[in-house]
């Protein structure tokens, strides 16, 4: 437990004998402990505070645990195939993600779908010393850094042709809930450190088109271990956040089509000598499957009840967002089992998901109980 955001100048709480009450500002420090290890505590202690209150749940109460989501979900499909019986369609809320940057309680409806790509590009088959060679013997390295230009502007504008040929346009109550959001970006900026933004449209609304990012570049060595040669090949790790209605499988016929119209050759091996010669630009790919993107209708009964519930757990309006920006094979639910699905998050936005101190806030993760109480003692429709 520390008392704020890791290298602010806060510093280690002993909890266990602080003063009552703790300090909402508190944070608890640990791996996942708000992906998503506070929706679970939470929930299960908003469950036993219901018990020991003596209160009923509103309605029947099921949980589905699955512990693969970062690596796909892999075996999700089959097991709701399989076991039909023991999900019925209804209401699912997903615990997963952050709340808005404002701290406002948010709920969003949906999640986009992803897809990634391992992508290395070839150059001559031993380094070689750029001062002899240089100019003449093509680099691996400018050559990646040309194609990334070619994939996505300065502005985060994916530039293959085709490629949201699938989108579907947002509904008008979408865009309503986007411009009822309060405005975060001047805030995250200075957090962020970033003197501009990709796109003018505004964060949330970023989020609801599709997004091409460059994960990963490799290519020789920097610094200390710099050497004035040329390098053999060049590594590019790309990963696609996608929207309602594209899928992983037209997404990688578009880029292997745009990639093929630049005058690359794609293989998905490592290309031996007879192929090098053959082709002047060669591009090995290995995809990751992926899944596609879920944005569910935000305007039925169980919609509207979830929105007003959280709303009176929260005493105040509470966010809504059409789709969360991160991806989580969410389809699934309603593909196989034919659910409406709804995003429930609690974590706070400052959190460090996937990265070095990861936290929740204490007031984050009480917020989280009171909802999730709400949600099974007090929701109807």
């Amino acid at each position: 437990m520390r008392s704020g955001l890791f290298g602010t100048g806060e510093h280690e709480i002993d909890w266990q004998h602080a003063a009552r009450p703790f300090d909402p500002e508190w944070r608890l420090y640990g791996r996942s402990t708000s992906d998503d290890k506070a929706s679970i505590v939470a929930f299960l202690s908003a469950f036993d505070a219901l018990k020991a209150a003596g209160r009923r749940p509103s309605v029947n109460i099921r949980v589905v645990w699955e512990g693969e989501e970062e690596a796909g979900s892999p075996h999700l499909a089959a097991i709701l195939k399989a076991h039909r019986e023991l999900f019925p369609p209804g209401l699912w809320l997903i615990g997963d993600g952050p709340v808005h940057q404002s701290r406002k309680p948010w709920i969003d409806f949906g999640a986009r779908g992803t897809t990634s790509v391992e992508a290395t590009i070839y150059g001559p088959v031993r380094a070689l010393h750029d001062g002899h060679y240089g100019n003449w013997v093509p680099n691996p390295a400018a050559m990646a850094a040309t194609l990334i230009a070619e994939l996505r502007d300065d502005e985060g504008r994916i530039l293959i042709p085709g490629f949201d040929a699938q989108v579907r346009p947002l509904t008008e109550p979408e865009r309503a809930a986007l411009a009822a959001l309060p405005p975060v970006e001047d805030g995250l900026r200075r957090e962020f450190a970033i003197g501009r933004s990709e796109g003018e449209e505004g964060l949330a609304a970023s989020l609801m088109r599709p997004a091409l990012n460059v994960r990963g570049l490799r290519a020789g060595q920097v610094g200390a271990a710099a050497a004035n040669a040329i390098p053999t090949e060049a590594a590019i790790s790309i990963d696609f956040r996608l929207v309602p209605d594209q899928t992983p499988e037209v997404v990688r016929a578009r880029l292997e089509e745009y990639l093929a119209s630049l005058g690359w050759t794609v293989v998905t091996a490592e290309p031996d000598r007879a192929l090098r010669l053959a082709h002047p630009r060669i591009i090995r790919l290995v995809w990751e499957t992926g899944y596609p993107a879920l944005r569910s209708d935000m305007s039925t009964p169980a919609a509207r009840a979830v929105i007003a519930t959280a709303s009176s757990a929260a005493r105040q309006p509470v966010a809504v967002l059409p789709m969360m920006g991160g991806s989580v094979p969410i389809y699934l639910f309603k593909d196989i089992v034919g659910a409406n699905v709804i995003g429930l998050p609690i974590a706070n936005h400052d959190n460090n998901q996937h990265a070095a101190n990861e936290n929740v806030r204490l007031q984050n993760l009480w917020d989280g109980i009171a909802v999730y109480a709400a949600m099974m003692a007090e929701l109807h429709w």
